[in-house]
């Protein structure tokens, strides 16, 4: 079995472990050798196609599709150089400050939180998208909002020369979206930060961990030769994502002396709803996410548009309604349903006998009251931005149409709103290895260290300890800085011994 000796190593190459091998990579200036492990392949610019099923089994794990144990809800994280940031819409949102208070993390302030957040922004350019590039699809959810008196607000966006293709959550083929991917990792690399892809971390073990190289037939090949591979390291920063993170440290035995570890998860439920115009609008074309209205408690209302077997899989029912609807699909607008789920200790990650995770997650009264409420405020706004009809999953009827306003609480039924008559779908796995001061109900400490395991940290949106209530990209990053911070100060306190 080959064997690797490596100062610091970092599990994932996503928002988490990406940033960490960026505030890290200087020290290699000193001789200090870090790589990266990254589970998925580097696709070359030409296998980024924007055909849908191609792309979602090339970039995320089971194909986006992930279920719960009671598979009421599928979990999208993916499985790619850059991780979910080469994936997602480039949302930028700072966490509230009554989030991170909420939270309650010794030594974890706001300020700092917002400090680093602001740095990263900057680095990987979030703006707000110029008018020219909003679509219908965005500038009709503004004017349903508007009219029914609803705040709305523009995403900053981390992009540079956006071309509109609308394919942002199968990776960008114009290289616009500011990832991890074209960000940080090529600024590590440069600096001598090596990156190994294909390279799925099987179990952590006293300073080391198990590696199994295999490249699937696409993408670069991984640099290192296929088959198993021991990793040996100093210290480890774990960042393989909300799901895998807690899973492989449960795999590894880390749960016996961690009570916390796996539990408290949040997911963030989503659904999608959609309306027919009776004209055709522009909507696949362009930036799909571009506003949002926080006017609501527990959950948000977020612009988005889906690609046509996404679409179609979130429609509820068969036959010729489901077929006419997506048949004019070129006049549909689409609404994201984000709810704000409490943090409880029976969600969580657990792990079968080969350490594939198990997500046991139970969508509460409280969440399915909240997408009661979200799939009212969400049908009002596409009949205020003239609509003809729009599709509600827990409607008594397939269409809720124009001149229906008045009838809400009667044609969408709170009866409707249950597990498995909703496609409720999660981009925003939080939690499982939650911050902390005390070992029996956290996993770390506010800077990312594992208790009473002195070389092993964690760096990614498993440290959350409760939902973090927007779109929590931003926030990785910057708890991600602070690992590093701790990783470079312990790793110098070592050497200066």
């Amino acid at each position: 079995m080959p064997e690797h000796e490596y100062d610091i190593v970092i599990v994932g190459s996503g928002a988490g472990g990406g940033t960490v091998a960026r505030e890290l990579a200087p020290l290699c200036r000193e001789g200090v050798r870090i790589a990266v492990l990254e589970w998925g392949p580097r696709l070359r610019p030409e296998e980024l196609t924007g055909r849908e099923l191609e792309m979602a089994g090339r970039l995320y794990f089971d194909g986006g599709g992930t279920m719960t144990r009671d598979r009421s809800l599928t979990v999208a994280a993916a499985r790619t150089y850059g991780g979910s940031t080469a994936v997602y819409t480039g949302t930028s949102l700072h966490v509230p400050r009554r989030v991170v208070e909420a939270w309650g993390v010794p030594g974890l302030e706001w300020e700092d939180v917002q400090r680093r957040s602001e740095r990263y922004a900057g680095e990987n350019g979030v703006h707000l998208l110029p008018e020219e590039l909003i679509n219908e699809n965005n500038t009709l959810f503004v004017e349903g909002c508007r009219r029914l008196g609803w705040p709305v607000r523009q995403f900053p966006l981390n992009l540079r020369g956006c071309r509109g293709g609308g394919v942002c959550n199968l990776g960008c083929p114009n290289g616009a979206k500011q990832g991890t991917h074209v960000v940080q990792l090529p600024a590590a690399e440069a600096e001598g930060v090596e990156v190994i892809t294909n390279a799925r971390v099987e179990s952590l073990g006293d300073r080391q961990c198990r590696v199994v190289v295999s490249n699937p037939g696409f993408g670069e090949p991984s640099p290192w030769e296929e088959g198993e591979h021991r990793v040996r390291a100093k210290r480890i920063v774990v960042a393989a994502g909300g799901v895998r993170s807690p899973a492989l440290l449960l795999h590894s035995g880390f749960g016996e002396e961690l009570p916390a570890l796996g539990r408290w998860i949040t997911l963030h439920p989503a659904l999608i709803l959609v309306a027919e115009h009776a004209r055709p609008i522009t909507n696949i074309v362009g930036h799909p996410k571009s506003f949002y209205c926080e006017a609501f408690r527990g959950f948000l209302l977020e612009t988005c548009m889906y690609f046509p077997f996404t679409t179609a899989k979130n429609l509820i029912g068969f036959g010729p309604e489901h077929s006419a609807l997506m048949h004019r699909f070129d006049r549909l607008q689409q609404i994201l349903v984000l709810v704000m789920d409490p943090a409880r200790g029976e969600n969580r990650i657990t792990v079968d006998a080969d350490g594939n995770p198990v997500i046991a997650y139970t969508l509460s009264p409280e969440v399915l009251d909240s997408f009661h409420s979200a799939m009212k405020a969400a049908t009002a706004i596409f009949l205020a931005a003239g609509a003809r009809r729009v599709h509600v999953p827990a409607g008594e009827r397939f269409f809720v149409e124009a001149g229906e306003e008045g009838l809400l609480d009667e044609l969408i039924p709170r009866r409707h709103v249950r597990p498995g008559r909703l496609s409720v779908s999660s981009a925003h796995p939080m939690g499982g290895c939650r911050m902390g001061g005390d070992p029996a109900s956290s996993v770390t400490d506010g800077w990312g260290r594992v208790h009473g395991v002195p070389w092993l940290y964690v760096a990614d949106a498993s440290l959350f300890p409760a939902c973090s209530e927007v779109n929590p990209y931003l926030t990785v990053m910057a708890l991600a800085g602070r690992v590093a911070e701790a990783v470079r100060n312990d790793h110098g306190e070592v050497n200066a011994t």
